[in-house]
């Protein structure tokens, strides 16, 4: 599983042209699941991102998690995230996990944030999506479980 995770002041999901899903402040993952993945990969992410500390504290550091700042978490499924782009000029996505799979793990996750108590939106899986957001920071960093 790889995620692309981004601190967030907010940020939102639009499909076909209608507000779909928004959060405030909190983190914006975008996961992609490859084949071979497992629910224990999704355990471990999950529990990873929760506890990743990457918000402020007093002292201006990255020292609290997403739990220390009761922030929110919006879920976007993004199967290019497994593509290969080292040979030649058009992705291979070979390592992606098949739609049912892919799309089990993804709901899988998502029922494992909100074991952490965590609010949680979501995108649509295979959809066509708007994601907007409003990086905080910047701050964006790529984890692979």
């Amino acid at each position: 599983m790889k995620a692309l995770i981004q601190r967030v002041k907010r940020a939102s999901v639009t499909i076909d042209s209608s507000l779909f899903s928004q959060i405030g402040f909190g983190m914006l993952v975008l996961l992609g699941v490859e084949k071979g993945d497992e629910s224990v990969n999704a355990d471990k992410l999950a529990e990873k991102l929760v506890h990743l500390r990457i918000f402020e504290d007093e002292n201006g550091k990255m020292n609290k998690s997403l739990l220390d700042v009761n922030g929110e978490m919006l879920v976007v499924s993004q199967f290019t995230l497994c593509g290969d782009c080292k040979k030649g000029t058009r992705p291979s996505f070979d390592k992606s996990a098949p739609p049912e799979i892919a799309n089990n793990l993804y709901e899988y996750f998502i029922a494992k944030v909100k074991e952490y108590s965590v609010p949680v939106q979501t995108g649509k899986f295979a959809a066509m999506m708007d994601v907007e957001l409003i990086n905080d920071g910047p701050v964006t960093f790529m984890i692979e479980k």
